[in-house]
Order: C-alpha cells, then structure tokens, then sequence
C-alpha cells in the first residue's frame, strides 16, 4: 500500500518544496491539482511538464495522477445543455489526459462537483449521456496513453449527480473501457449510510484510487472515522494502489496535516496488518 498526498495543501509552495518534503516525510507520491499550476494545462509547455517530472524523479517521489480538473479554465461543464459548452469541456478532458501522462500520472480523479451537477430542468438520464458523450474522447484517449479516469462518487450536499460508489460503478461500465474506473474517498463514502468496509467490497475491482480523510474535512485519524477496518478492508480486496490524503480543512498548516496524516495512516495500516495476520 502506497501512501500519497494532494499539493493544494501547501499553498504558496513551489512543486520541488512540496515534493522534497512530502519525500521526507515518507510519502511515495503526490497528487496534482491542475489549478494550482496553470489556468489550464494547455498552457504548460513540453518543458515545464519534463521539468515537473524531474522534480519528482530528484525528489524522490511518483505522481500519482491528477484532481480537482475542471477548477479552470472557467465555464467547463459535463451535463450542460450548451453544446458549445460540452464541447470544450471534452477537448480539455483530453487535454488533461495527456497532461497527466506527460508528467508521469496514472490516473485523474474526475470530482468537480460544480461542472457536473445537473442543471434545473435537464433529465437524470439526459445529463448521463451528456455526460458519458462528453467523457468518451478522454477516456478513448487515456487507453492510448496508459491512464486511468476515475470517477468520484460525492454526496447529495456536493452534486446532485453520481453520488453512490454503486452509481459511479455503473457510470465507468457505461463507458465500457479499461481506462475508466472509479475513486473511493472516505469523507464521501460516509455519506452514504452503508459501513464503508462494505462499500469496498462491493467496489472491489472497479476502484483504482482512494483518498483519504474525514467527514470533518480533514486529514485521515484527525476526526471519528476509524481508519483501521477501512485498511483492513484494503488489504483484503487486494487494493494495491494509493492511498491519497485529501484535505479540505487547512486550519492546522500543511506540515502538521502531513505528518500527522502520513503518522495515522502508517500506525493504522500496522494494526491492520497484525490483525490480519492474528486472524489468520
């Protein structure tokens, strides 16, 4: 099990900082909010994008992949109406993609609750292939390039679309491809009113990401969520991807919410692991 960390976290911090102290830490990778680079990776040139994976490579660290994708450039959306508007959004999925691939990711967790959410008036089932129609070119893009989209189940307070892992499974199998998968978050799976040991099992084999967190908005152990089982449960499906701290609540200062973090997720996966073997 491989544990990552988000870069919006350190606001103000340069990628290589971030990175030679996510390192240090013993994080084995970090995850990229586009945003918090450029207005859009089509602005980020062929160098800078050999630059950031150096930085990694010097570092010490992978890249996981990408999130929080449709921040900016503003006025993308997946359910809209606007052709127009889909349009563009579809051309920049794939830009995304290759961006991704660029810079030595493996998969982009498709969340942004705002560019997805259905607009009044518009039909459940019409946003679905609205947004299935948008997501196709990336997703055909990402085989070439060896990524995987992820799509993130969020909860009724955050989108009205895609708010189960259940329905998130059915959304990736409608897109019939291997690159299109979907992520598990604990903050969001808390939301669901299922055991979230149980939303894994029954996610297993279609989840390739996991972020890690709390219903409080912070860092993994940093509130009433029970890391321990969640691990366990990792474990048992055989989940061998990463395990991404994704924070909203930057209150703390990102060098505590990182170590503290890493600390929790590392004792917990030891208590998980002894228990396993006890079990056995």
């Amino acid at each position: 099990m491989r544990f990552a960390i988000c870069n919006e976290l350190f606001q103000g911090w340069e990628l290589p900082r971030m990175m030679s102290h996510c390192a240090e830490l013993g994080y084995h990778a970090v995850e990229i909010a586009p945003f918090t680079l450029a207005d859009s990776v089509e602005q980020i040139t062929p160098d800078e994008r050999r630059a950031i994976r150096r930085q990694a490579r010097e570092a010490g660290v992978e890249i996981a992949g990408l999130h929080w994708l449709l921040v900016k450039p503003d006025g993308l959306h997946l359910t809209t109406p606007d052709a127009e508007v889909r349009r563009r959004t579809a051309q920049y999925l794939v830009a995304l993609a290759h961006f991704c691939a660029d810079i030595g990711g493996k998969v982009l967790v498709l969340g942004s609750p705002k560019q997805r959410s259905v607009p009044p008036g518009i039909s459940y089932e019409q946003a679905w292939d609205w947004a299935r129609e948008t997501l196709r070119p990336a997703v055909k893009a990402a085989e070439e390039l060896g990524v995987t989209w992820c799509i993130e189940p969020l909860s009724p307070a955050e989108t009205n679309f895609l708010n189960r892992a259940e329905d998130a499974i059915r959304f990736a199998q409608s897109l019939d491809s291997p690159a299109a998968r979907i992520i598990l978050d604990i903050k969001a799976m808390s939301s669901e009113g299922k055991p979230i040991p149980q939303i894994i099992r029954e996610s297993a084999g279609w989840f390739a990401h996991f972020h890690a967190n709390d219903p409080n908005r912070k860092g993994p152990g940093m509130g009433d969520v029970d890391i321990v089982p969640i691990l366990r449960t990792l474990q048992e499906v055989g989940y061998d991807g990463y395990v991404s701290v994704e924070v909203f609540d930057y209150s703390d200062g990102a060098e505590t919410i990182a170590a503290v973090s890493l600390q929790n997720l590392q004792r917990a996966l030891g208590v998980a692991t002894l228990g396993s073997m006890t079990s056995d």
